[in-house]
């Protein structure tokens, strides 16, 4: 079996708009939760982080003249790929693939005031639109399960590569914070009015964030980016246990991260850092500590970047994803921003403050609606 690498990538956030900067606000403790007062959204002001419009469009114009003819995602989404399409410098051909990965993707369309067509809201027209653009030869693929959709795309994307299906495959993955998804949290009465604060005994609930994430996954060693990592293992498992609520045992979680860690060839303590999904939800985080303490991993570093972009929905994984990369890169754990005393009744080593260490291992996890849940463990690039 061909071994797999996720490359050159891009992130888009109210911290940045490439990933390097991103990622050094984060080595900052830089938050990019704001509390916003908008009245049309919600009746109460709440944190989130939200991608400031004239800025984007400021940078979209680098890569199309024509603003009116996008959706605000869809210009998020474009100016990410664009940029890894740039990086990569490999020629679309019919051996390449795209992944278009989100939740919700342009379902602000939806809303009275939008000037685009409700036929925009349907996730086949986003893809078309993002494949379009860059005149994919291939039909994109949408993968559209919860929150687990950023990093189940790169498990997707390995498998096609594998079965020689693909060269090299494209994600790019976005949501938007729209009063429908703000509206949806708060009837589970989830929404946090501080920032959030995962894994902490004070904490009050999720934020919501805006991005817009892109990465290469390919085959070919030659021309990766410096914080490259293999893709080693992966597994998703549903635990079937409530349309919104995890499992009380941890168990699809529990399985996922074994099988991955199985086809990895890795032990539970080989793994140097977990990149968790750490929404700052009682029974999410719950969730989480139990399943760690099932497969041995309660004392491995981990972190939620959840205080520094809000809960990114379908864009999570993958977001998270490129920052445990460069945190391998860099050798550097970040930390967990937010957390001040442990809240969860299984032990977790949570990441308090930057810490610098050799690292060539990390297990990333996600978690969403509907019971699924989604472990891929990336290995550091050695060309030796």
């Amino acid at each position: 079996m061909n071994k797999t690498y996720v490359s050159h990538n891009n992130i888009i956030s109210s911290l940045g708009f490439n990933s390097a900067a991103v990622v050094e606000k984060v080595a900052s403790e830089t938050t990019g939760l704001e509390l916003v007062d908008d009245k049309t959204i919600l009746p109460q002001p709440f944190y989130a982080s939200v991608i400031n419009k004239s800025k984007l469009n400021l940078a979209f114009a680098e890569i199309s003249e024509d603003q009116n003819r996008y959706t605000r995602l869809e210009k998020m989404m474009l100016l990410s790929l664009a940029d890894v399409v740039k990086q990569s410098k490999n020629t679309i051909s019919d051996r390449t693939g795209l992944i278009i990965s989100t939740t919700k993707g342009n379902i602000d369309v939806l809303e009275n005031n939008s000037k685009f067509p409700k036929s925009k809201s349907y996730l086949s027209e986003l893809a078309t639109t993002v494949a379009n653009f860059f005149n994919f030869k291939t039909q994109p693929i949408v993968v559209s399960n919860a929150c687990v959709s950023g990093v189940l795309a790169i498990a997707i994307a390995k498998r096609y590569i594998n079965e020689g299906v693909f060269d090299e495959v494209f994600i790019v993955s976005g949501d938007l914070v729209t009063q429908f998804i703000l509206s949806g949290f708060n009837s589970f009465q989830a929404l946090s009015t501080e920032m959030c604060k995962p894994y902490s005994d004070d904490r009050t609930g999720i934020n919501i964030g805006e991005v817009a994430a892109s990465i290469l996954v390919t085959k070919d060693k030659n021309n990766l980016s410096n914080e490259a990592c293999e893709i080693a293992g992966d597994s998703s498992c549903n635990d079937a246990n409530h349309i919104s609520g995890p499992s009380r045992t941890g168990e699809g979680l529990f399985r996922s991260a074994k099988v991955a860690l199985k086809e990895a060839g890795v032990k539970a303590s080989d793994i140097d850092y977990i990149s968790a999904h750490g929404t700052a939800t009682s029974f999410n985080d719950e969730m989480e500590s139990i399943a760690f303490e099932r497969l041995g991993m309660s004392h491995i570093p981990l972190n939620s970047l959840k205080g520094y972009f809000g809960h990114t929905l379908g864009a999570s994984g993958l977001l998270e994803t490129i920052v445990g990369m460069y945190s391998l890169n860099q050798n550097k754990l970040f930390t967990s921003l937010g957390f001040s005393v442990k809240g969860t009744s299984a032990p977790l080593n949570i990441i308090t403050k930057n810490t610098s260490t050799s690292l060539n291992t990390f297990l990333k996890t996600a978690s969403g609606f509907g019971g699924c849940n989604t472990a891929v463990v990336f290995k550091k690039f050695n060309n030796q």
